[in-house]
């Protein structure tokens, strides 16, 4: 696990500075649970508590995945050859299966609908959904694998998952220490957004006759 402490706070300075170019009014509303920041450790080792808006956790979570799935990418290279091909493997049908909206986001943006939702009446043009596979070649036929080789592989992808364990509890350990600098720059940067939000539906909310009565209400 050497390097992973430097690897989470440089991933933490990232996200601070990416932080107060988050405005809470561009976000769009998410349709379908994300399954990514969802229960996720890595939420809770940051401190984030309910009422962070979820683009601000996501952001933090994509980068602290990258770390772990770089150093699950790194001991794949080095020591499981059979899971290594394999992904190789995989990687190649991936680049004939033509573009692909979703790959290469920044950490901020990945597994998110790549589309908002269309306004009533508002049709778009075209999507980046649409655009899904374009510039596709035949994929290439593939030898089955034998049973020796199926379990030989099983075992690789066990010793994968372990990886990928073991890191990300060293990821969520190094993480809680920065939990002090991540509180103070939600407490900085949005919560007032938050509030500033919740201000003006309230607002919108009362008539334009309405007067305070006097007391707190």
């Amino acid at each position: 696990m050497d390097g992973i402490d430097g690897r989470v706070r440089n991933a933490v300075d990232v996200w601070l500075r990416w932080l107060p170019r988050w405005q809470i009014g561009s976000a769009r509303p998410r349709t379908r649970i994300c399954r990514r920041c969802t229960g996720s450790p890595i939420a809770a080792a940051a401190g984030f508590g309910p009422d962070v808006p979820h683009p601000v956790q996501h952001a933090l979570i994509g980068r602290m995945s990258a770390i772990v799935e770089d150093a699950v990418d790194e001991y794949t290279a080095r020591n499981l050859p059979l899971l290594q091909r394999e992904l190789e493997r995989a990687a190649a049908r991936k680049r004939r299966a033509g573009y692909q909206p979703a790959e290469g986001l920044e950490p901020e943006f990945q597994g998110l609908d790549v589309d908002p939702q269309p306004q009533p009446g508002e049709p778009f043009l075209f999507t980046l959904g649409e655009l899904t596979g374009t510039g596709a070649s035949e994929q290439e036929p593939r030898e089955p694998l034998s049973d020796e080789a199926k379990a030989a592989l099983r075992h690789e992808i066990e010793l994968s998952d372990e990886c990928a364990r073991s890191t990300g509890t060293a990821v969520c350990l190094a993480l809680t220490d920065h939990r002090e600098r991540i509180a103070e720059a939600v407490d900085r940067l949005v919560e007032p957004q938050i509030a500033a939000l919740v201000s003006d539906m309230f607002r919108g909310l009362d008539g334009p006759d309405e007067r305070p009565r006097g007391g707190l209400f």
